[in-house]
């Protein structure tokens, strides 16, 4: 294997694993491990993380690659720009439909603020796309980000290691998204910033 496809096969695997929809599922993840929220029976936390998880993530994957099987239409010609509303309606519809089922079922506020956060930031990128592609890869990490500042003022605890590991990931999947040329540097930097000012407004507005 030559250098640059270790690279390129090393970008995939951090798009991949980093993929947007896990926003709401890792910030759950932080959420549970800080302050009263780290008190929560387990039970329930795996409980609330299922749901999240087939909602925000299992669902819309599934439903999008069906979409795209249908047309026919390979990963990167589903990311042209005019074809990515779709996308964007089928994943906003569903984690519209997991805050409602976390609603009803009375969960925690928060929890049902991540959510919402979430579509937050997919409803702003999917405007956006009208006009310009943006990264929702880097959005989503953006939003982490977003998130860790608030909750660190909320919870009043240091977010430097946790902040540096942001960062740093922020860093590796933004470079992979160039290099596989599926972003401009221009539509990386604007997607962090519109998912971290999103989600530090949300929770702050919410």
């Amino acid at each position: 294997m030559t250098r640059e496809k270790s690279i390129i096969y090393t970008a995939r695997f951090f798009s991949a694993l980093f993929n947007p929809f896990y926003l709401p599922v890792v910030g759950l993840i932080l959420l549970f491990t800080l302050g009263d929220m780290s008190l929560l029976p387990t039970s329930y936390k795996l409980q609330v993380l299922i749901v999240v998880y087939l909602f925000t993530a299992l669902m819309p994957t599934g439903f999008i690659a069906l979409y795209r099987r249908y047309n026919g239409w390979s990963l990167l010609q589903l990311s042209h720009r005019h074809r990515r509303m779709v996308p964007y309606i089928i994943s906003m519809l569903c984690y519209l439909g997991c805050a409602w089922i976390l609603y009803i079922n009375r969960a925690l506020y928060f929890c049902i603020t991540i959510v919402m956060v979430s579509l937050m930031v997919q409803i702003v990128c999917a405007i956006i796309n009208v006009w310009w592609k943006i990264s929702t890869h880097a959005a989503a990490i953006g939003g982490v980000t977003g998130a860790l500042i608030f909750f660190s003022a909320y919870y009043h605890f240091n977010p430097t290691w946790w902040l540096c590991l942001v960062l740093i990931v922020a860093g590796i999947l933004g470079s992979s998204r160039i290099i596989l040329r599926q972003h401009s540097p221009s539509q990386v930097l604007g997607g962090y910033g519109i998912g971290f000012v999103c989600a530090l407004l949300g929770f702050i507005c919410l």
